[in-house]
């Protein structure tokens, strides 16, 4: 595309209806694990089980806290009463792990014939003595990320309203607590008055423990206090929400727990890029410093650091292009972050657009093609992959980023691929790991250079055209 070509404006459009991903139940792999007191329980068909098995797996053996339940013929004829079922199971998991929270996750089967899972939850909730938390998360509706925006969006209902005194809230508080943990009263104390006087905030979204307290500590440098997390470690260590309360989403994929938020609880949500990147994670917290009063400090330099250091990733994908095919919604922030570095972008495919909540992040993206001196890439939501294939061959890109499915036969064809998928599980949030999304994103590059000092790129032309 020439310079008289570049759109001045985002463009978007809307090819197929379809989601090209993962099947969103997957969000057990890494929901059970952040919920350490959890238990999921998939309602489906041996399809899901057979699914999960593989995508699951590996961790065998370490005895997770999750299992199938699965639909027979019977039961989908409706000839099997599905809350005695339910109960004996029910009542099976409490005796053998005994968890604080159990998990129903509707599948497509449980869609399609139409099973009440949030009629029936209350009544087992009360028989045996559980809070259960009901999500759909079947791949009729939802793409592969957004299982787990349909799991916290469920679990907010169960977050406390209120708490009767500040003390009972600062023993829930769970961040504060690792945080202060093994300190002496006075020292908490003093560290305490250095936070500013602000409106109470919550995080939401599952990530890995040490993104959780790398973002609570870069918020606490600008003294702005975390006042919980949602999910929690532990369920029953959910945060407070009380109405009024301000919220900020650390993941693009969670505009049904934004609004949930929003609408059922009354909380103000703060309109922020997500903290991917240096770029993204500075924009993230002046965002949330300037809705709460607070003026940011040093966070220009400490911008400027990172880049800095990142300069041996930076000299490998200046000038190169990246084409994303579209499969974990976390699209919209990589082609940000990876046109900061340097690359162009032609277009981005996500399997789903909401353009209010992730409003400030197309904000920065065509901020940064600008500031950049690039194109601004085309946007496609629910991609028809037949149609994307076409154009990969005609743009010719250096990498593209895509689903597990196409990555081999691209490969074949002598286009660099990486999968989507990586990004998702990588620690990819805050400033520190800008380096790890680097590492991901150029390893095919590296690899590249690596074949060429070796004289073996020839040869693997070769063995792509036969």
């Amino acid at each position: 595309m020439t310079a008289t070509q570049e759109p001045s404006a985002l463009q978007f459009d809307c090819e197929t209806g379809n989601y090209h991903t993962f099947c969103p139940i997957s969000c057990v792999a890494w929901l059970y694990q952040k919920i350490e007191d959890s238990f999921f329980l998939v309602i489906g068909t041996k399809t899901c089980g057979y699914f999960l098995q593989n995508a699951m797996g590996v961790m065998i053996f370490a005895e997770p806290r999750y299992a199938m339940a699965e639909l027979e013929e019977g039961d989908i004829s409706a000839q099997l009463k599905d809350y005695e079922e339910l109960t004996r199971l029910c009542l099976q998991i409490k005796r053998d792990r005994n968890p604080s929270v159990i998990v129903f996750i509707g599948t497509c089967t449980t869609e399609i014939i139409k099973m009440d899972l949030e009629g029936l939850a209350p009544k087992l909730e009360s028989e045996i003595g559980i809070p259960i938390v009901t999500a759909r998360a079947n791949g009729l509706d939802y793409a592969f990320t957004q299982g787990e925006d349909t799991v916290l969006a469920s679990m907010v209902h169960k977050c406390p309203e209120k708490v009767k005194h500040e003390d009972e809230k600062e023993e829930r508080n769970a961040i504060q607590k690792l945080l202060t943990f093994g300190r002496k009263k006075e020292e908490i104390k003093q560290e305490e008055s250095e936070y500013k006087d602000h409106p109470p905030l919550v995080l939401f979204g599952s990530v890995p423990d040490p993104i959780v307290t790398n973002l609570t500590l870069e918020l606490k440098k600008q003294g702005v206090k975390i006042d919980g997390w949602l999910p929690a470690k532990r369920f029953t260590e959910l945060p407070v929400i009380e109405e009024g309360y301000y919220v900020a989403g650390v993941n693009p994929f969670l505009s049904r727990t934004a609004t949930t938020l929003m609408r059922r609880r009354k909380c103000k949500l703060i309109g922020a890029p997500f903290p991917i990147g240096p770029d993204g994670t500075r924009a993230w917290i002046e965002k949330i410093c300037s809705v709460l009063g607070v003026q940011p400090q040093g966070l220009e330099e400490r911008e400027a650091k990172i880049w800095e250091s990142l300069e041996d990733y930076l000299q490998l994908v200046r000038g190169k292009s990246v084409f994303f095919m579209g499969d974990n919604l976390l699209e919209i922030s990589l082609a940000r972050f990876l046109i900061r570095c340097g690359m162009t972008c032609d277009e981005i495919g996500i399997p789903y657009m909401d353009k209010r909540y992730q409003a400030a992040e197309l904000a920065l993206l065509e901020k940064t093609c600008n500031d950049m001196g690039v194109p601004i890439p085309k946007i496609i939501e629910k991609p028809d992959n037949y149609n994307q294939i076409q154009r990969i061959y005609e743009l010719k890109p250096d990498l593209v980023i895509t689903g597990m499915a196409h990555a081999n036969p691209l490969e074949a064809r002598g286009i660099n691929t990486k999968w989507s998928v990586e990004f998702t599980f990588a620690q990819i949030h805050g400033f520190t790991n800008a380096r790890d999304i680097l590492e991901l994103a150029t390893r095919p590059l590296r690899r590249n250079n690596n074949l060429k000092e070796l004289g073996w790129d020839k040869l693997v032309k070769e063995s792509a055209k036969v």
